[in-house]
């Protein structure tokens, strides 16, 4: 079943690696037939979290915000790409996540993390697990963990080893198992409706 997708990537650090596996997470999920949109925090540029989506009164938020609600509330499904940066979440990615809440809520999420080490940012999913469960996104049971990122992906996300595509077939494949089963449930109603 073709999903509609949102990929987020967190870095707008100059230099940054991490694009590389975005690219190749987005690549792949559009081979598998779904429409993916790619949020980058670098384009948005959104401000240290003042208000959230929601406290601006109805029509009147600024319009990369607006944007993004539309967005969310489509979507089926969110890809984090997170990197870890002193053993925690990358603050670009918590902040662009913060500015939103109901618009993520029973939606399944899934998160690539990666380092320039041998760790694979997996510090930075763990406590990035925490967040999206408060934001109503549970993230699947498998992380796509990428060591090395410089190395594992070339600027344009396609794999130095071809093992990858194994890796991320199984990956994705638990993202659409989650994603389609709670599609179909809220077409059947939610439990509550989150604050909005």
């Amino acid at each position: 079943m073709p999903l509609n997708l949102v990929v987020i990537y967190g870095s707008v650090r100059t230099g940054r690696q991490g694009i590389r596996a975005a690219r190749f997470v987005h690549h792949g999920l559009e081979a598998r037939g779904h429409t993916v949109t790619f949020v980058d925090a670098l384009e948005y540029r959104l401000p240290l979290l003042d208000r959230l989506y929601v406290e601006y009164p109805r029509g009147s938020a600024p319009e990369p915000l607006e944007r993004l609600a539309t967005l969310y509330r489509a979507a089926d499904a969110f890809v984090l790409i997170a990197g870890e940066y002193n053993h925690g979440v990358q603050p670009g990615l918590k902040n662009l996540l913060d500015h939103f809440y109901a618009e993520y809520h029973w939606r399944p999420s899934a998160i690539v993390c990666y380092s320039g080490g041998g760790f694979g940012g997996v510090r930075a999913a763990i406590q990035l697990r925490a967040t999206l469960g408060e934001l109503g996104m549970p993230s699947i049971p498998s992380l796509l963990p990428v060591p090395k990122v410089q190395q594992a992906f070339d600027e344009q996300g396609v794999p130095a080893d071809p093992a990858w595509e194994k890796r991320f077939d199984k990956f994705a494949s638990e993202l659409e198992w989650y994603a389609e089963a709670l599609k179909a449930r809220r077409q059947n109603g939610v439990p509550h409706t989150p604050l909005a």
